[in-house]
């Protein structure tokens, strides 16, 4: 009978990560914080991320906190997120969140990328430097008109 779970919960096709993920998730639905204790969250999960991922999400929090600051800084399902409205505009995920190659800066549907019928919502990062941080900037100003 043990093997029995043992088995489902491996072939679940969810994985750790993913479930802890989640769980983030539904303890940031739960909590009643201020904007200023969300903002100091999301500062937080920046510092402990691993140290290249950490760099990465320090300058792309400062890029979209310049802007694009009416954007407001919360986490979301554990990653630094930025929200307008009360809808994510744009995440930061960290190359360590699920094992990746590389970290990746996404953007929801609430984001006005739009372009013709096809359009990309999610850029890896691998590394900053001045074209891509302009570049950055200007996806994040566009995202949240």
């Amino acid at each position: 009978m043990a093997t029995t779970t043992k088995t489902k919960k491996a072939n679940s096709g969810i994985t750790a990560e993913e479930k802890a993920a989640m769980r983030e998730l539904v303890k940031e639905r739960r909590r009643n914080a201020s904007a200023a204790e969300e903002a100091a969250e999301v500062l937080e999960k920046i510092n402990a991320m691993p140290p290249s991922d950490r760099a990465m999400a320090k300058k792309v929090h400062a890029i979209i906190k310049s802007a694009a600051p009416e954007l407001a800084p919360k986490t979301w399902y554990g990653m630094p997120a930025y929200y307008k409205d009360g809808k994510v505009i744009c995440y930061f995920q960290d190359a360590a969140k699920f094992k990746s190659r590389y970290a990746t800066l996404g953007f929801s549907d609430a984001a006005t990328l739009d372009d013709g019928a096809v359009w990309p919502i999610a850029y890896a990062v691998s590394e900053l430097n001045a074209a891509d941080e302009a570049r950055i900037s200007a996806l994040v100003k566009k995202a949240a008109r």
